[in-house]
């Protein structure tokens, strides 16, 4: 496979939508951690309150190295917070942990997308290690078909990004419930909620750029079943246009005749 001009058509705006989501989530967050809360409530505490709240008391809160590292994992039935939202007590501490924390209850309120998500990621996994290789392989044995197989298993990520966006939001929204309940004044939900709405849109990036991906993927590969439709015509017309028996050397239209050229050959 090899980029050309349609390539950038697809990529250049899911780049730019990308790098958008990334510099936004990382300029809020940043503006954020430097506002205190008033009540001087931490990230673990956050957390810990909202489990409590929803009689999650089973739910242990641990620390992880990095940055915007913060996640649930439903297998270990564990939050796990950075340091920098563990320890912090900050706004956007809070509005981060809070998030994780509802990640966590709809597990036990058994939402049906983050179900759905998880069901499938083994399977988006195994379409994503192999969707390439197929593509590939398919378009050097110049077999449509099996490149095609390939598009259809890369279209497995397009839908894990498409059900990944109301896992998150319905996670940040239960967040959002829950900041009154932990002493949060009006300006520091505010900036809680900017600071997970600006983490949303890093989910609705990855899916435009996991579409755009695919778009690409499917036009390269329609692309290249019309160029090897047309190689294949032109080769048949160049061979077989005219049977061999019935071939002949056609003599320019031009010469003179025949009688003439000898007539000044003899004299």
């Amino acid at each position: 496979m090899y980029f050309s001009i349609y390539d950038m058509y697809f990529m250049l705006p899911a780049i730019i939508v990308t790098l958008w989501a990334q510099f936004k989530v990382k300029s809020t967050f940043s503006k954020y951690s430097s506002v205190k809360t008033i009540n001087g409530k931490s990230g673990f505490e956050a957390a810990r309150n909202i489990l409590d709240q929803n009689g999650l008391q089973n739910i242990p809160i641990e620390l992880v190295n990095g940055k915007l590292t913060d996640h649930y994992d439903p297998k270990a039935g564990v939050i796990r917070l950075s340091n920098e939202v563990y320890n912090g007590r900050s706004v956007s501490a809070i509005g981060v942990a809070a998030h994780e924390a509802g990640h966590a209850v709809q597990y036990a309120e058994q939402y049906t997308p983050v179900y759905i998500r998880s069901a499938i990621i083994p399977m988006t996994n195994i379409c994503s290690y192999i969707s390439y290789p197929l593509i590939i392989i398919g378009i050097l044995l110049s077999s449509p078909l099996l490149a095609r197989v390939g598009v259809i298993l890369f279209a497995m990520v397009v839908l894990f990004q498409l059900i990944t966006l109301p896992v998150e939001f319905n996670a940040s929204a239960r967040a959002i419930r829950t900041l009154p309940s932990l002493g949060l004044n009006e300006d520091e939900i505010t900036g809680s909620k900017r600071v997970l709405r600006a983490a949303a849109m890093t989910y609705v990036a990855a899916l435009f750029t996991a579409l755009m991906n695919f778009l690409r993927l499917l036009t390269y590969v329609n692309r290249n079943k019309k160029r090897k439709g047309k190689e294949k015509e032109c080769r048949q017309n160049l061979f077989f246009s005219e049977p061999a028996h019935q071939m002949r050397v056609r003599m320019p239209t031009d010469l003179p005749p025949l009688s003439w050229s000898v007539t000044v050959l003899i004299w």
